[in-house]
């Protein structure tokens, strides 16, 4: 935030950038700044921000733009989907949901089901960028390794976040 990364075109694809200037954005979603300093409203009400929590709340142009900013960028489904196999990602089930840099399409051989559920999916399949991991608001049966949740990329209402991945070598 004191980087200016929401004044910043370059960090930002150009659809991000586009909405950012549409919707005026200027920090993560449900972010106050109250007596100069940065607050984020919870379920209990206004609260200061803690640096040393996930940010939530945030578009994947958002976490994109995070990404281009931190030098890295965010994880493939597959990418996420071997390090959470491996126990190597902390809490990447309960507190926010992650978006991957997948687009929301069909795995190889996919059928739609008959009926209300591959209608659902089928209808779905287009313009969406994939979150793995779950959310403190997730319910339970949603909470699970394979499970996919997508949304369009300017939605910032869900408990959304993000991972980071740098490749080294």
């Amino acid at each position: 935030m004191a980087e200016g990364g929401y004044a910043t075109p370059s960090l930002w694809l150009s659809d991000g950038w586009a909405t950012v200037e549409a919707e005026g954005w200027a920090a993560p979603g449900y972010w106050r700044k109250h007596d100069g300093a940065w607050h984020v409203l919870t379920l209990g009400g206004l609260a200061p921000v803690d640096p040393d929590a996930p940010v939530s709340h945030v578009s994947y142009y958002e976490a994109d733009a995070f990404a281009r900013w931190a030098g890295k960028h965010l994880p493939t489904e597959m990418e996420w989907e071997v390090a959470a196999r491996n126990n190597l990602i902390d809490d990447a089930f309960g507190v926010v949901w992650q978006w991957t840099r997948s687009a929301y399409l069909p795995y190889p051989g996919y059928r739609a089901a008959v009926g209300a559920l591959g209608e659902y999916n089928g209808k779905f399949m287009v313009n969406q960028m994939v979150l793995r991991g779950s959310s403190l608001a997730t319910p339970a049966g949603h909470a699970r390794l394979s499970y996919r949740n997508f949304f369009y990329p300017p939605a910032r209402w869900q408990f959304s976040g993000l991972r980071l991945v740098e490749y080294v070598g």
